[in-house]
Parts: C-alpha cells; sequence; structure tokens
C-alpha cells in the first residue's frame, strides 16, 4: 500500500513530485472523455522515468501472436490498444533553458484533478539562474464535444526578466512500450503546417482488421485570440512556436486547442474538413466557456451518480474518483465501444474488452444511469455473436463462444490457460441479460435479440460438458475459473453452476420470446430435453462434513491454510512465487465459488453463504482487482461488518493507495464500479428479485451518515443512512412498495419514509 496523494473529498491532489513513483502518479490522473484518454503526462516534456500514453477509443491493432508452441485453436492475433500520436506537447525554454522537471531547479509544486469536472491541473515556481518564472496548467478533454481537448498554460515572471518559448507539438512518432523491437504501429501521410495537422495510419495487418486513419489539429490562442507562430515540421511531427519576453510581476496566456479525428467516425479524406469545423465550432467559445460547459455536463452526472459520505474523507475520496474515473471511460453514447480493463490509463490488457462488463459494470450502470447505457452494452455483445461463433468452431465446439478478450468478437488473446479455459465467461456475459430484465422490468431485450445471446451460449455449453459414466453425472473438464491461480481443473463450481444456469434460464425464457426470435433460433424438442438433462444432472462439488461447495475437484488435497500464514514480505504472490509454486497452493486469487453465491444469492441459505465464506475468505489474497467487492458485499449480508468495511477499503482505493503495486501500469477501470457494488449492495443491502426493491442497512462504525441515489424503473429514489435511522425518498416517480429489513414500505412521490434503527 502506498498513499502518494492528499485526502479530499473532491481533489486528488499533491504538493510534491514523486520522481521515484511517477508512473503512479501519471495513471492516478489520467483524464477520458470516453472518445479518447491521456495519461497525466506532463506538457513540456519529462526525461526521467515516465510512461506516455495517449488513447483513442475502439482504436487497436491486430499484433502477430507470438508463441512457442502453437496449438490448434490460437487465434491469429493479440489485439493491442495502441499508444496513439500525441497532442499534448507543450515544449518549455527560458532564457535558453529547457523546462525538465526531472532537471531544473523547482518549487510550490502542486498537481491535482478536480473530479467535479475532470480538470486536471498542475503549478510550479521554476528557479533559473536570472528568474523566478511560476507556471500554471490547466487540461480537459470535452466531455460534450468529444474530439476536443484544451490545455491552458500561464507563465508569470516572479523575479527578473524572462524570454519564454513555447513549443507546441503534434507527434505521430510513438511506440508502444510493449512493442516489439521498438515496433511503430502508425505510418505518416501528410503533415500541413498551414492548416496545423498532421495524419497517419495504422500499417497494414494480413487479418482482415481495417487500418485506422488519425488526423489531429491544433490551433493556438492568445486572449481569446488565434496566433500564428513559426511552424516547421518532420516525419509525422509538427512543431509551432511562439516567443514572448516578460518582465517581473508579468504574465502570459497560451491556449492549446486540439481536434482528434478517427477513421471510425470520419473518412481519411473528410477528415481535414471535419476538423476545421470542429476547431471552429470550440473556438467559438473561450477556454472558460467551453470549460464551463463541460462541467454543467459533469454536474448532471454527479448529481443522478455521487454517493456522499460523512465522516470518513478518504472512503469519500475513494468512492468519487472511483465514480469519475468510470464515467471518462464509458457512458454508453457509442454503441460500438465497451469498457477496457485499463480504459485510457495504460497499455496492458490490451485495452479491450473482458468478462468484467457484464460482471461489476452493469449492476452500478443499470442504477446510476439511464437503461439504454446498460443496453448499449448489451447490444454490444449482440453485435459481436458472428464472431462468438467462430470462437467456439475455432476450438471444435457447437454455438457461440464469447472471447476473452476482444475489440471486435473475435478472441485476441493468447494465454491458453486463460484464453480457452476460463470460459465461464460464455455464462457471465449472457447473465447481464437477466441483471438487466430483472432490474428494469423491460423484457423486449430477452424476448427477442437476447435470446440470439442466450441460445447460442447455450448450445455451446451442451457441447462442452460431457456425460461421465462413473460419476453418472455431466461434468466439465479442463477450465480454469475466476480464480486464476488454479489452471485446467476439471468441475470448477461456478463453471458448472453458472453453465446450468444458462441452460435453465434459456430453457425458461424460450417459451416467452417472440415468434421471430423463436424461429431464428429454431431450438428443437430434443436440444430442449437435452438442456433440462444436464440442467437435473450436472456434477457440482460439494464437501457436506464442511458444509462447502468445492471449489474443484480434489481443492482440499491442498495444504489448506489462511492467507496469514503468507509472510508479508512475500505479497503479491504473483510478484514474489514462481507460478509453479502458486498452482500448488491453497491461496484463491479472487472470489470463485463466493462469485457465484453472489450471482445467485437468492438461491443459497445463510447457512450455506456464511460456512463457505468462512471456509473461502481467509484463503483468499485479493490480488485480483475485482475480488474485494464481491467479498464485501457477502460479508456485509452475514452481517460481518468490521470485515465488510475493510474489503470496501480496498476496493475504494485499490488505485489511490496502489494495494496490488501495479497502478503504475495504468488504473483497474473495470474494477472500480466494486466500490460502488459494496457501499449499495453491501452496505446499504440493495437487492432485486421478484418485482421486489429491497434493502437492508448498516453504516460503518467510522462514518457519520451516507447517502447515494437510484434510478430503478422511472423512479429516482434516494437513500439516506445514519447510525439513528434510514430514510428513503422516492424523488421522482409512481408510487412505489418496497422492503426495508423485510418490513414493507411505500414509497410516495415527494414524500420520505423514515425507519428508526
Amino acid at each position: 500500500m502506498k498513499r502518494i496523494f492528499e485526502i479530499d473529498p473532491w481533489k486528488v491532489v499533491t504538493h510534491k513530485l514523486s520522481k521515484e513513483d511517477k508512473r503512479l502518479q501519471e495513471s492516478i490522473t489520467a483524464i477520458g472523455n470516453d472518445y479518447m484518454g491521456i495519461r497525466g503526462n506532463f506538457e513540456e516534456g519529462y526525461s526521467g522515468d515516465s510512461l506516455q500514453g495517449t488513447y483513442l477509443a475502439g482504436v487497436w491493432f491486430p499484433d502477430k501472436t507470438r508463441v512457442g508452441w502453437w496449438k490448434n485453436g490460437y487465434p491469429e492475433y493479440f489485439g493491442k490498444s495502441i499508444n496513439a500520436p500525441s497532442f499534448i506537447g507543450i515544449g518549455i525554454t527560458i532564457n535558453g533553458e529547457r523546462l525538465d522537471l526531472n532537471q531544473v531547479d523547482f518549487s510550490d509544486f502542486v498537481l491535482s484533478l478536480d473530479m467535479h469536472q475532470g480538470l486536471l491541473t498542475r503549478s510550479f515556481i521554476y528557479h533559473g539562474q536570472d528568474c523566478d518564472v511560476k507556471f500554471e496548467f490547466r487540461r480537459f478533454l470535452h466531455i460534450a464535444q468529444k474530439q476536443a481537448a484544451l490545455i491552458n498554460v500561464k507563465a508569470t515572471v516572479i523575479k527578473g526578466h524572462a524570454k519564454i518559448e513555447f513549443d507546441s507539438t503534434l507527434d505521430g512518432n510513438v511506440v508502444n512500450e510493449d512493442s516489439n523491437y521498438e515496433e511503430h504501429f502508425w505510418l505518416p501521410i501528410n503533415e500541413d503546417k498551414t492548416q496545423r495537422t498532421i495524419q497517419v495510419k495504422t500499417k497494414e495487418n494480413p487479418y482482415g482488421v481495417p487500418q485506422f486513419t488519425v488526423l489531429l489539429k491544433e490551433s493556438l490562442r492568445h486572449d481569446g485570440r488565434v496566433i500564428a507562430g513559426e511552424v516547421t515540421s518532420q516525419t509525422a511531427s509538427l512543431s509551432e512556436k511562439v516567443a514572448i519576453e516578460l518582465d517581473e510581476n508579468q504574465s502570459y496566456e497560451l491556449e492549446k486547442d486540439i481536434v482528434v479525428i478517427t477513421s471510425r467516425d470520419v473518412a481519411a479524406d473528410k477528415q481535414e474538413q471535419a476538423a476545421s469545423e470542429l476547431m471552429d465550432q470550440l473556438q467559438a467559445k473561450s477556454f472558460e466557456e467551453n470549460l464551463s460547459y463541460h462541467t454543467k455536463i459533469w454536474q448532471e452526472r454527479w448529481q443522478q451518480s455521487d454517493i456522499e459520505i460523512v465522516g470518513d474523507p478518504a472512503a469519500q475520496q475513494g468512492i468519487r474518483f472511483n465514480i469519475l474515473q468510470l464515467f471518462m471511460t464509458y457512458y454508453g453514447e457509442d454503441k460500438r465501444l465497451n469498457v477496457g480493463p485499463k480504459g485510457f490509463t495504460g497499455e496492458k490488457y490490451g485495452g479491450a474488452t473482458y468478462w468484467d462488463t457484464e460482471a461489476f459494470i452493469v449492476p452500478m450502470y443499470l442504477a446510476i444511469t439511464k437503461p439504454e447505457v446498460t443496453k448499449a452494452l448489451l447490444q454490444y455483445r449482440h453485435d459481436q455473436l458472428k464472431g462468438a461463433y467462430h470462437n467456439a468452431a475455432q476450438q471444435g465446439l457447437a454455438g457461440a463462444l464469447f472471447p476473452m478478450v476482444t475489440f471486435n468478437g473475435i478472441e485476441c488473446h493468447n494465454e491458453w490457460e486463460i484464453t480457452f479455459e476460463e470460459i465461464h465467461r460464455n455464462a457471465d456475459i449472457p447473465f447481464a441479460i437477466y441483471q438487466y430484465t430483472n432490474y428494469t422490468g423491460d423484457e423486449s431485450y430477452v424476448k427477442d435479440e437476447g435470446m440470439d445471446v442466450l441460445v447460442g451460449t447455450a448450445r455451446f455449453w451442451a457441447d462442452r460438458v460431457h456425460y461421465s459414466k462413473w460419476r453418472k453425472k455431466y461434468v466439465i473438464h479442463g477450465v480454469t475459473g475466476p480464480n486464476e491461480y488454479e489452471n485446467n481443473v476439471n468441475n470448477n463450481w461456478f463453471t458448472n453452476t453458472m453453465a446450468r444456469w444458462l441452460l435453465k434460464y434459456t430453457l425458461d425464457r424460450l417459451p416467452k420470446a417472440t415468434k421471430a426470435a423463436q424461429e431464428r433460433v429454431n431450438v428443437s424438442d430434443e436440444e430442449k430435453e437435452h438442456w433440462q438433462d444436464i440442467v437435473d444432472n450436472i456434477y457440482l462439488g460439494e464437501d457436506e462434513d464442511l458444509g462447502i461447495f468445492l471449489q474443484q475437484d480434489d481443492f482440499l488435497d491442498k495444504d489448506i491454510r489462511p492467507v496469514s500464514t503468507i509472510p508479508e514480505d512475500q505479497r503479491p504472490l504473483n510478484q514474489h512465487w514462481s507460478w509453479d509454486k502458486i498452482l500448488r497452493s491453497p491461496f484463491i486469487k479472487q472470489a470463485d465459488v463466493l462469485q457465484g453465491i453472489y450471482f445467485l444469492n437468492d438461491q443459497y441459505t445463510k447457512e450455506q453463504k456464511e460456512k463457505n465464506f468462512d471456509f473461502y475468505e481467509p484463503l483468499t489474497v485479493h490480488e485480483s482487482s475485482l475480488s474485494p467487492s464481491i467479498h464485501s458485499v457477502l460479508a456485509a449480508e452475514l452481517g460481518k461488518k468490521q470485515k465488510a468495511v475493510e474489503l470496501y477499503e480496498r476496493t475504494a482505493r485499490l488505485d489511490l493507495d496502489n494495494y496490488n503495486n501495479d497502478t503504475s501500469d495504468g488504473l483497474h477501470i473495470t474494477s472500480m464500479s466494486g466500490s460502488w457494488l459494496a457501499i449499495v449492495q453491501g452496505f446499504a443491502g440493495m437487492r432485486y428479485s421478484n418485482n421486489q426493491l429491497s434493502f437492508k442497512p448498516f453504516i460503518p462504525d467510522n462514518w457519520d451518515q451516507y447517502s447515494f441515489k437510484i434510478n430503478y424503473r422511472d423512479r429516482l429514489i434516494e437513500v439516506y443512512v445514519n447510525h439513528e435511522e434510514t430514510k428513503i425518498t422516492l424523488l421522482e416517480g409512481q408510487d412505489l412498495e418496497i422492503s426495508v429489513n423485510k418490513q414493507k414500505v411505500m414509497l410516495k412521490e415527494g414524500e420520505a419514509e423514515c425507519l428508526k434503527d
């Protein structure tokens, strides 16, 4: 655990440039607008250790799969989220000295991410031989005009005289840090000094993946007016220099406006015209006016989504940071996109889509965004069904297999134990259909397009199981469950349980599907009988003496001992132990059996939940970012308040406090919903099943109060909890009967229901 930013309810701020943790600072101060994003790199450059990163949503490259021993079924390529051309550059020279905070003398450093609107600011005083100059930077990515980025830098001479040269750059000569042998993914097309643009495209590939073309345009303003500097260009790069001279107490502000156009939206030959039009729209408003409009939209989002905590500033900062980063990554406005595990904050995981979205993002977005946002995530998977059928066929299996990692529906990850064994995703992803239907009450999707997904994945599972004559049960061999510290196991309980659920849910929904959907999927009576036989006879391991579900066959043969027996200096395990040692150990990376109990919560008794939690949680190292939230929710349900709060703190501040010592690679975006789940489903005990919304609230001892809003079936509800009472208010919508601590309560619009604890 490492905390390098100060505690503040609405800011992530530090007064120290932590050179040894520069990458960590860059990750935590990354910003985005669900079209593009930038790590918290310095505009003027930095010669010390740094990970420069600019990323464009949906822009990627299919890099050839390189493995020593090729196996049939491997995907041909590995999808990479490529580092995009950099547009933030504003090199600065003062009296001939290059401004580089790794080299020059400076003081009064402040770096701040304002969470009200995703505004990144930085200031410091440069101390030169002849002058002292204060520099102030402001940067944001426009939430309304997605293709626009705005940077403002102000220089004020505090002492002496300064000749300052600004060098605004666009740079297409970038590489991924994980590229092979400094491999470039971008090819130059054009540099236009008059238009202040560069245009590049991704290099050719042999896999039929389209080449992406990107055009960047910059324009400089001073006092709201466009200014022209000295422009030069080189291959795939452009420079515009502006020189000024300032005496003591004089200031100068330079604004850099950027427009980024990709071929996902505008054809290459139309990009320059589109960029000019967008720049005109952007510059019709001043920096301040654009920021004000941008902030107004953020205020509307916060009005719906904010969770207010009184009494614990660290917890407050954590939840707001996570909501901010999620919304800067994805807000459902482009149905071609999904949520990448690192978002726009790093290269790791390729920036692609995992099962994390359906398991962790959907429950949160259902409650704090419009239903259309979640429906866009469902549509994303439906649109990629063709790829899912391809993936299953590659493995010689029937039906549709959703990928572990993807940009376009085709599997593009090549770690066999994960990609081809962690198939539980093929039930977790359709589980989002159930969650959407159950929460919104809208059955239109599951009755039509959703049926294509359910039947496609059901056919996969019916082929992937096999009948064991010895057990007289259907079994599933050769899988990896959510606990990735176990590979190639047989009868992972979670996988078998979710396969059974998927088949049962599909059978239940089939008769209610539209006629058109039933004709499309064309499920025969023979298929239905086979699916029902699997539902009735699938093997689900259990140990009656312990009263637990077995994570997989032979799990109890391990040297069962708690995580507390591991020396502290050997954690995280994946950074200290060999893979062989990890695989043989009893230690669990993340919720596995408990993930299934969380998903299918109403199917298990309190005793079953308690025995499984008490057995598995002490074995869990929580070295997956997805793990703490699930355990926190279950701990809260079971009355284990201290454990619930402990795990909330871990999920809420996973990146802010660098719990797993890996945030320098980028933030854990898809697990950030975990802090919301821990409060709303955990502390407040929110559940929704059988058309009944219910709550079972408690409050952490060190909090004074907390409150949040949810939308539920065209209603806006506010929940407020302190140590004396729970107050639930129907802010908008028709009367609704809910349950609070198993007591029926009728909510009426504009009225609050108070229940004493």
